[in-house]
């Protein structure tokens, strides 16, 4: 256990981002299955109203941001990325780590709040007015979001900084691969969408 831990080596972290994301996608998927017998028939009340809306939002936000990116940015870029740029690891080995043990935390928030109240009903956009209710449940949802981001900036930044201090001297980074290119391309959006996306979420 302590190995996985304090691991720096990209492929473990790669590995550890990988499970992450299948663990995520199945609780999502199972949210989706709630949500679906909701809606079998129209007089159906299988959950209240709360219980339903509170299913939606967390599903959607834990599809995109627990699932998609941990497996796709997270776990693919760890792998590939430093065997592309032959180099032994990314940049900031324990950037790397500590961007990957932030999101539990960011999940852990997101879980228990779905397990200590069902009014959540803000839907997965969280855009006014709903976010505008007076409850300690969208607090911590923008919470969860706001370590999350964080998460996410740290490992944009290893992954731009790697490919451009990391490549090989006889190269330059018009000689990059195209999965170093859409990587490097996505993290900048990141970098500059993420500021914004939870400086508008705690605002409203």
């Amino acid at each position: 256990l302590k190995k996985w831990i304090y691991s720096t080596n990209h492929k473990n972290i790669s590995f550890m981002y990988l499970m992450l994301g299948i663990w995520s996608g199945m609780m999502g998927m199972s949210m989706s299955m709630i949500i679906r017998t909701e809606l079998i028939n129209i007089n159906n009340n299988f959950n209240n109203n709360n219980y339903y809306y509170s299913m939606v939002t967390i599903h959607a936000l834990m599809m995109i941001f627990f699932m998609t990116m941990p497996i796709i940015i997270g776990s693919m870029s760890n792998w590939l990325i430093p065997l592309m740029m032959m180099s032994l690891d990314l940049i900031y080995p324990r950037m790397n780590n500590l961007s990957f043990w932030l999101l539990f935390p960011s999940l852990l928030l997101m879980i228990i709040n779905l397990l200590i109240s069902n009014n959540i009903n803000t839907g997965w956009t969280l855009y006014p007015p709903l976010i505008n209710q007076n409850n300690n449940s969208v607090n911590f949802i923008i919470f969860s979001l706001h370590i999350n981001g964080m998460s996410s900036i740290l490992s944009s930044m290893n992954f731009i900084l790697s490919m451009i201090y990391l490549k090989s001297f006889n190269s330059n980074l018009i000689n990059l691969n195209l999965f170093c290119w859409a990587i490097m391309i996505t993290s900048i959006l990141l970098i500059l969408s993420l500021p914004v996306l939870a400086s508008g979420i705690t605002m409203t």
